[in-house]
């Protein structure tokens, strides 16, 4: 298994709607490690980092989100690995 993180940005209604909350609940469940953080452009920022499947399932739920927010774009980038404990909502 490849251990990977990705730094993805998520565009739309993604603030004020559980969206870090929800994010950071999907990540624990699926063990990986990183952060939720909103940006003052109303973008929020995702920090994913673990086994390749399980950051790739964590993208394709980013891609739509929690019911409460209304995703309108979706980027990432692969950048080096980081040691983080948890999953935090910043």
């Amino acid at each position: 298994m490849s251990q990977i993180c990705v730094k993805a940005t998520v565009s739309g209604r993604v603030q004020g709607v559980g969206f870090r909350f929800h994010t950071a609940h999907e990540g624990l469940k699926l063990s990986l490690s990183g952060y939720a953080r909103n940006e003052t452009d109303g973008t929020v920022t995702v920090l994913m980092c673990g086994d390749e499947k399980n950051v790739e399932a964590l993208l394709t739920w980013l891609d739509k989100g929690p019911p409460t927010a209304n995703v309108t774009k979706l980027t990432h980038e692969h950048v080096d690995w980081q040691a983080i404990d948890g999953f935090s909502i910043q």
